[in-house]
This record gives structure tokens, sequence and C-alpha cells, in this order.
């Protein structure tokens, strides 16, 4: 069942959408906010952040921690307190690591923060939030991630408003999401789904983008999923290393979410 409750809430997320006017830069700043949240870094620099975000699932570990490696790339990695205090995944984090890649929070217990068709309708309190996001910490720094070293906080399926906004700053934290418009993100989407993907087409979708945007990717967060369900076959993370090479050609740097944010 809980399986099927994430599906469902995951479906809800991609049905929704950014509008096309979807924040406003900050004064000295060339960033894009939504919802009080850092989606975008400077679009006149080509610099991309690559993230992955996972709870349950961490099958695409060995693969794209080789990409990495052998293509010398730093990302940064939002982990639940579910995914750190998983025995089978000990030696994956322990290697990013040691690799320097950035791990940061992604919620305790991937709740779902706010409501899908009201979002200024918020599903927890401040109380119940902040005990949240500590006991990721927590748990995080068992495995030596302390606090000031994972300032930039993801919330769990992408979803927010400006209450958990606000509740984020106020603990110290910086809230980031991903950027709009690629398509990326729908790289958990299985083949019974309405709005199925294949890896393909999201990789696809992703070039198209950058060729079609006037600033291209320019300070874009652009969000993988660690590991997806075993009903999707088609893994977006085996183009991972194509995609690199491919925006390496077209002059991009990949940035740590901190060194793109800082």
């Amino acid at each position: 069942m809980k399986y099927v409750f994430n599906i469902l809430i995951f479906l809800a997320s991609l049905q929704l959408y950014y509008p096309s006017s979807y924040g406003q830069s900050k004064q000295g700043s060339n960033f894009t906010y939504f919802y009080g949240a850092v989606i975008r870094g400077d679009s006149t620099q080509k610099n991309i952040s690559l993230v992955f975000t996972g709870d349950s699932y961490a099958d695409g570990a060995e693969h794209i921690i080789k990409v990495l490696n052998d293509e010398n790339v730093k990302a940064s990695f939002f982990f639940t307190g579910n995914f750190f205090r998983n025995k089978n995944f000990e030696n994956t984090v322990k290697k990013l690591k040691a690799d320097n890649h950035y791990l940061g929070a992604h919620s305790d217990k991937h709740l779902l923060y706010c409501n899908w068709e009201k979002r200024d309708s918020t599903l927890v309190n401040k109380e119940e939030f902040k005990k949240d996001v500590l006991n990721n910490y927590k748990v995080m720094e068992r495995v030596g991630i302390s606090f000031n070293d994972a300032k930039y906080f993801l919330p769990p399926y992408e979803w927010y408003n400006d209450t958990i906004s606000k509740w984020t700053s106020e603990m110290g934290l910086t809230l980031v999401n991903f950027t709009p418009g690629t398509k990326s993100n729908a790289d958990y989407t299985i083949p019974d789904m309405k709005n199925y993907l294949s890896s393909e087409d999201i990789h696809n979708n992703i070039l198209d983008y950058e060729r079609t945007h006037k600033n291209g990717l320019n300070g874009f967060i652009l969000l993988i999923h660690f590991g997806t369900a075993p009903e999707r076959t088609d893994k977006y993370y085996y183009y991972l290393k194509d995609l690199i090479v491919e925006l390496k050609k077209r002059k991009y740097s990949f940035k740590r979410i901190d060194e793109l944010l800082e």
C-alpha cells in the first residue's frame, strides 16, 4: 500500500505545473526563486548542478558513481532519513562521501508537506516539520555529515509552499528545488502511468530545451532519481554518461549545489 500511495503522490506532482513566470530574482542576484526556494542558479553562467534524490531505491548507485568518477564530475545527493538508515545503502553513502559529492537532507520520513490541489494548505505543523527535518540530520550525523556541512534542503516529493520555505529559513537552511522545463524528474514514471516518459524522450527533452531556450541550461538544478521502482526497466541513469559528454561539448561545467549557489 505504501508503494501505491507514493506512486499516486508522484503522479499528482507531474499533473501540476509551474507557471511560465515562476519566480523573481532577488536584488543583486541572477538566481530564480519560486515560493521562496531557489530553483535555478545564475542564468548567465554555463554551470549545471546534477542533483539525485533517493528514499527507497538505490539501483542506480553503482552506475551513477562510476560515470561521475569517469567524467570527473561532482554531483549532489539528497537522501531521506529512511535512505541513510538503510543498511543496504551504507557502503553507497560512504563511497559518495569519500568521492566528495554533496550529501544533503530530503526529509526523514518522506512526508508530504502540503496539499497537491491546494498548495497553501500545509499538512504538517511547524513542530512536525522541524522534527522531520532534524531527524534527517541526526541520522546524517552518524555517517559524518554535520548540519553545517549540508545547509541546502530539498523537500520531499519536490513539493512545498511559502510556509515550508519560511520554516526552512528559520532553521538556518536554504530550500532548493529542481529547475522546471526538461522533465528530467519524470524518470520515475512506469509504463502504465498516463504521464509515462521513456528515457529517450527525457534525454531528448533535456537537450532540446538547452538548444531552444535563450539561456539554455545555465544555472540549472537538474534532478534525476538515484533509483526507481522495478516496474520501470528503462532507467534514465543509463543515459547519464551521454548527457554529461554532450553538455560538456556544449561548454557546460558541472558544480555541486553548494558551488552553484555560493
